[in-house]
């Protein structure tokens, strides 16, 4: 196939890059002006911020489909963060699907967060970031509903592997395991759906494969189906790591709007399970470090 990505510097892109260059796709990459592209073996198309350029780089590339993975994450944001969060996941795909329709690419996966369901309601956000992209998904229907377009959302959850730089779970541990640093935490009762970067990469390759079968407008949760107390999150890694962390649990309250119990009534993608299981999946992050 011939596929056009976003976010390919990212965690998750960068990784689902490198699978989909494995699979011998034809690849191009979506990416702002002055991104380091010189390590990306794909064609590169930048985005100039008019729809018409984009279009016309797009009919050129001619993609069977678009997978959309750039965002900006903020948890918890400032009033400063406002341009950036509405700039990254809305406008600026936004432009893109316009750009799709111009150019007659009909096929759009879209990378959207559970965090658009608090409390397992259909639409009832988190934070701004889920509100955000909870917005983009309402820009997206339209454009299925009004052109044809056929969009596949795939709603992760947390997400750890190698190479791992952000400030998640499993990079603050394994930080404060070489430092010996303690670390304060809440009480830890929350419960975490977390999934190797692997076999989230793994159904977005299984979701190019069903496309065909899928229907125009759908949604699925990327689950490991086995969400954890963070607690039990931190002993498993105590366990891989043979080493007692210095966790002060409750030392700090939950955030706002903690999510107590993932959303758990998303449909499972067709074809697709998780196949690296918790412990196997710390052990090789560990290794790959």
């Amino acid at each position: 196939m011939r596929i056009l990505l976003t976010g390919v510097t990212g965690f998750i892109g960068s990784h689902l890059l490198k699978r989909l260059q494995q699979e011998q796709h034809g690849l191009a990459v979506l990416v702002r002006p002055g991104t380091d592209t010189k390590n990306l073996d794909a064609n590169v198309i930048v985005d100039s911020g008019q729809v018409a350029q984009v279009a016309e780089q797009i009919a050129g590339f001619q993609p069977d489909a678009v997978i959309h993975l750039a965002s900006c994450f903020i948890a918890q944001h400032k009033p400063e963060d406002i341009d950036q969060l509405v700039e990254s996941n809305v406008t600026f795909p936004t432009r893109l699907l316009e750009a799709m329709q111009l150019a007659d690419c009909k096929t759009l996966i879209n990378t959207g967060t559970s965090w658009q369901h608090f409390e397992n309601n259909e639409k009832r956000p988190v934070n701004l970031y889920a509100a955000s992209k909870q917005a983009f998904e309402c820009m997206a229907r339209y454009y299925s509903d009004a052109h044809g377009m056929k969009v596949v959302n795939l709603k992760l959850y947390d997400t750890y592997g190698n190479g791992d730089t952000r400030p998640k779970l499993f990079t603050t541990l394994k930080r404060i395991a070489s430092s010996g640093e303690s670390l304060a935490m809440s009480p830890g009762e929350q419960l975490i759906d977390i999934l190797h970067v692997d076999d989230v990469v793994h159904a977005f390759c299984v979701c190019l494969q069903k496309l065909p079968d899928l229907p125009q407008w759908s949604s699925y949760a990327i689950s490991s189906g086995n969400p954890l107390p963070l607690t039990e999150l931190v002993a498993a890694f105590e366990q891989a790591i043979g080493k007692k962390l210095n966790i002060d649990f409750g030392a700090r309250e939950y955030r706002p709007r903690e999510v107590m119990v993932p959303w758990n009534t998303g449909e499972t993608l067709p074809g697709w399970r998780p196949l690296i299981d918790l412990q196997t999946g710390i052990k090789r992050y560990l290794d790959a470090e």
